[in-house]
């Protein structure tokens, strides 16, 4: 069993706050030393797993590209499959996608029609809730697949961009909120 708490503190004392990117205004939470901190690593990573680890799940799926890095090493942690949703035109068979709206503009998201059988216990897996879309659009992706979506789980969620609820009817976890 994985003390949460000392994962919280382990990934969040290796947060780095960078004003202004990728914009004026934004603070953006860099992750990225945590990665080159092999015990916060591990930590996070358990931290990730441990809301589903008696959910029976089937597969962990990780959006592009940051949920790569996490929902791998989750997918080893619960001993089940990883199933990556891509840009388009990433992935070399036959696809399914999603396409859903941003702020400014759109975007479309793919996986392997065959990445996921109907009914499968699935968890998404991504560094970082804000608004919600791309989650949103993972879940949809993964409704039309006849998946079912246990939960999302994330390293961080920056709360006051409200994308929980984005994913209404879609438990979520967070290990630290901002």
């Amino acid at each position: 069993m994985t003390d949460l708490t000392a994962a919280r503190k382990s990934v969040e004392a290796h947060i780095r706050d960078v004003p202004d990117f990728p914009s004026p205004g934004i603070l953006f939470k860099d992750l990225t030393p945590m990665l080159a901190v092999p015990e916060a690593l591990e930590l996070g990573v358990r931290a990730l797993a441990e809301p589903f680890r008696l959910e029976r799940i089937d597969r962990v799926v990780g959006i592009e590209a940051r949920g790569f890095v996490f929902g791998a090493p989750v997918a080893l942690e619960l001993g089940v499959g990883f199933v990556p949703i891509r840009k388009p035109g990433k992935l070399p068979h036959e696809t399914m996608s999603v396409s859903y709206d941003l702020e400014y503009g759109s975007d479309t998201l793919e996986m392997h029609a065959d990445a996921i059988g109907k009914g499968q216990r699935v968890l998404v897996v991504d560094d970082l809730l804000a608004t919600g879309g791309t989650a949103a659009a993972a879940v949809e992706l993964l409704d039309r697949a006849g998946a079912d979506v246990v939960g999302c789980t994330f390293l961080i969620e920056l709360g006051f961009l409200a994308g929980r609820e984005r994913l209404s009817g879609t438990r979520v976890e967070a290990l630290i909120a901002y």
